[in-house]
């Protein structure tokens, strides 16, 4: 588990660092195959890092991003991480790129996953790049302690990349991509801002189940990590 802490001193100047990694990883896929595809999260930590990574002068028209996971909202609702995209990534140059909500109009995540799948085989697999978030109470993508397919959504040897979500803590009903859809991504980053963030991650490193704070899945997989974090 070689992780990489990057400690930047504020969120201008990790979103600076993130964006060049995450450009970096995407411009290294695209020379080798031509295509590349990106995962990022939603909420509110990742709106600066979005707005600079749309700046970056990348062939945009080969990319493709979608989300690791997401609200099962239209992306009409402020909730909405696709809306989220829409506003803050996918605009200058990125405009270009082209992007796969996980959301759709059905009523629920289970009769709309099959669609949701249909449409995330059009991008390139493989991910390029994955981008995670952590909660407070140490969930990342939508692996909530307490989710109704947790242990799924965390098995290494998983089928499925792509799970419904319903957890006590997670609000709306969710989707997310699963652990071994994120642990292939060529480059991997988890991006937390916040002085109270920096002791969930060192409990996160401590001894606990994983189902407890379920972003010690990635912190103990056997593939490295780059850490971004700022007060």
């Amino acid at each position: 588990m070689s992780h990489t802490l990057h400690e930047l001193p504020d969120g201008a100047a990790l979103a600076h660092a993130l964006a060049d990694f995450v450009a970096d990883a995407l411009q290294a896929r695209i020379a080798r195959d031509g295509l590349a595809s990106l995962a990022v999260s939603g909420g509110r930590t990742p709106t600066r890092f979005f707005e600079e990574l749309s700046t970056r002068d990348l062939s945009w028209e080969k990319v493709g991003i979608t989300l690791v996971d997401e609200r099962w909202v239209r992306e009409t609702s402020e909730r909405s991480n696709a809306r989220l995209v829409r506003q803050h990534l996918l605009k200058g140059k990125a405009a270009a790129a082209r992007f796969v909500p996980l959301a759709n109009d059905a009523p629920t995540p289970e009769a709309g996953l099959f669609s949701v799948n249909e449409a995330l085989e059009d991008l390139a697999w493989p991910l390029a790049c994955a981008v995670l978030g952590m909660g407070d109470d140490g969930h990342t993508a939508s692996f909530f302690p307490g989710g109704d397919h947790l242990a799924e959504a965390l098995d290494p040897d998983g089928a499925l990349g792509l799970l419904p979500m319903h957890a006590p803590d997670a609000g709306e009903p969710r989707i997310t991509l699963t652990l071994p859809v994120l642990l292939g991504a060529d480059a991997l980053a988890l991006h937390i801002e916040g002085a109270a963030k920096r002791p969930v991650l060192e409990k996160a490193l401590g001894e606990g189940p994983a189902t407890d704070m379920p972003i010690r899945a990635v912190l103990r997989a056997a593939r490295p990590l780059a850490i971004y974090w700022c007060p």
